[in-house]
């Protein structure tokens, strides 16, 4: 069995190489050239060091290293798909693109034309293929860094030619491995941001290929304008921070409720449980993506309503025309159009929905 590793240059990856090569697995690891900030947008942009941290640990474990340059397919079903929804008002999330779309989508492809038989990567989640061939995905063994959330759009197919070597440990015990071997990422701080803008601030980066649309910022208590903002696409709901407008005499704090696209008005109000649009217990779906068999009736399961949150009782009722209504045992915070909820029965991943 030959496995191609996608490695990033990060210490996960790295371990997730080493350990298939302990198994006999053959292996070869490639660093996905996805983005480079040709347009020099400020900030820190580090593919070149991550390329070369790879390349290291390749010669270390002893594989061969390639650079697989998917630039073109990442501005098209990345970038674009990020650019777009910002644009029209929505917080779209790219990290779950990038997995569906380009690791197992357009990287997956790469591999099978290459007789690879499948895609490993270092994600923490447990892959579980049964008897009949057919796969389930669970979260993986460390709660503090389970990223199942990320592949909650990922298909049946997707998943058969994936393979998710360290989702049994913990980061403790996939750093002890990495000193133990003196791989070179094995100090190496875990990337933070964005999948692919890095240090970049999202703002910076939007200012960059998103034209500024000046609007009101409207009370959504009584409707009165008490500023102004750039463009929407600068905001989600939930935020608290760089809205433009200072708390009031009580130190209450504003916080932004929603947009409203035929005025393109900014809708915020003061944080608190009776904000309006803050806090919802009914919200529909769209684009459902199952992992196995599709959920057709109502029923109870439970649901992630953005990355690091934890899983929450929800009942699911499946509508016509590909939507479905959720309704949440409690009240959830800042659930912006365009964010995923990962779908569960207990900590295996069904699949998830786009927020309308």
């Amino acid at each position: 069995m030959r496995i191609l590793v996608a490695m990033s240059g990060g210490v996960d990856s790295s371990v997730a190489a080493l350990l298939l090569k302990q198994q006999g697995v053959e292996v070869v690891g490639a660093y996905m050239k996805n983005w480079i900030n040709e347009d020099n947008i400020p900030g820190d942009c580090p593919w070149m060091q991550d390329i070369e941290d790879a390349r290291a640990v390749a010669g270390q474990i002893g594989i061969e290293f390639r650079v697989v340059n998917l630039m073109r397919d990442y501005r098209r079903l990345v970038v674009d798909y990020l650019l777009d929804g910002y644009a029209h008002g929505f917080t779209p999330n790219p990290d779950i693109m990038c997995n569906r779309e380009i690791k197992f989508g357009v990287f997956r492809s790469y591999a099978k034309t290459e007789g690879f038989a499948a895609v490993a990567t270092g994600h923490y989640a447990r892959r579980v293929a049964g008897a009949d061939g057919a796969c389930t995905l669970w979260e993986g063994a460390d709660q503090n860094k389970d990223q199942s959330y990320f592949l909650a759009l990922l298909s049946q197919e997707q998943l058969r030619e994936a393979c998710f070597p360290v989702g049994h440990l913990t980061k403790p015990e996939l750093r002890t491995i990495a000193a133990r071997h003196h791989l070179a990422t094995a100090g190496k701080k875990d990337s933070q941001g964005i999948c692919f803008i890095g240090g970049v601030k999202m703002q910076v980066f939007l200012r960059a290929y998103v034209p500024d649309h000046p609007g009101p910022i409207i009370r959504a208590t009584d409707g009165r304008e008490i500023g102004r903002h750039r463009g929407l696409h600068y905001y989600t709901v939930g935020q608290r921070k760089g809205i433009g407008i200072p708390s009031n005499t009580d130190f209450k704090a504003y916080v932004v409720v929603g947009k409203r696209a035929a005025d393109n008005a900014l809708l915020v109000a003061f944080d608190a449980p009776d904000a309006p649009g803050l806090f919802v217990r009914e919200i529909r779906v769209q684009a459902l993506s199952w992992i196995g068999e599709p959920v057709t009736a109502p029923c109870p399961l439970e649901g992630r309503v953005r990355y690091r949150d934890p899983r929450v009782p929800l009942e699911f009722v499946p509508e016509n025309g590909g939507t479905a209504l959720i309704r949440f045992a409690q009240p959830q915070r800042a659930l912006a159009s365009g964010q995923v909820l990962a779908l569960y029965a207990g900590e295996q991943l069904l699949g998830g929905g786009v927020y309308v």
